[in-house]
């Protein structure tokens, strides 16, 4: 086994080693998903201060668990456990209800070599910046409004790009119930969202 801890060691491999004792290679897995978990928490949470609280909480936990990885999930949807039943524990303790949060309509897995939020692509006109606003607004609040099973596995599938097999072990529910509450989830969004979309294409003509 190669005992240097390259970045594109595999997830099980870095678990390994560190249950092993290289902890260089759990640093390995909390910098590759640092971001994503710190993404994931912000969309759960309004406190922007709280989300590095419990994303190092997150990581501590799954230090202390990591033995309990055997490798049958990805190691994300795993963490992912993790990092809700963390955030949940934190908003219990502040008498706090999870919520999307606006961030989450801008802040896909995107990285540092991701095209600038804020770099307007040449057909955008004050106009249809205003539009998807209200549209993005419109999604939120229905994101929002959404009983809490459907909003989790919406953002997984939508969000967070998990296969309905990965949604399945993380929400710890059967893929047909899975696929159920993205449907529902996608239709209650969608009537939200047709009314104000029928608006935008009738300026248009």
């Amino acid at each position: 086994m190669n005992l240097n801890p390259a970045p594109n060691a595999s997830d099980l491999e870095l678990v390994e080693r560190t249950l092993a004792g290289d902890q260089r290679a759990y640093g390995l897995l909390v910098l590759k998903y640092q971001r994503r978990i710190q993404r994931l928490i912000g969309r759960m949470v309004r406190d922007v201060d709280l989300v590095e609280d419990i994303a190092q909480e997150t990581f501590i936990r799954a230090y202390r668990a990591l033995h309990q990885f055997r490798g049958d999930a990805q190691f994300y949807t795993w963490l992912y456990r993790i990092a809700v039943n963390t955030a949940k524990k934190f908003l219990l303790e502040l008498k706090r209800e999870p919520l999307i949060s606006e961030s989450y309509l801008s802040n896909g897995d995107d990285d540092e070599t991701s095209q600038p939020k804020n770099e307007p692509s040449t057909d955008e006109t004050p106009e249809t910046v205003l539009a998807a606003k209200e549209i993005a607004a419109v999604v939120n609040a229905a994101m929002d409004d959404l009983p809490a099973d459907l909003r989790e596995a919406i953002v997984l599938r939508e969000i967070e790009g998990m296969s309905y097999e990965e949604i399945s072990v993380a929400m710890e529910c059967p893929i047909g119930t899975v696929r159920s509450r993205i449907f529902r989830a996608r239709e209650a969004i969608s009537a939200r969202v047709k009314p104000l979309l029928e608006k935008q294409t009738s300026k248009r003509w």
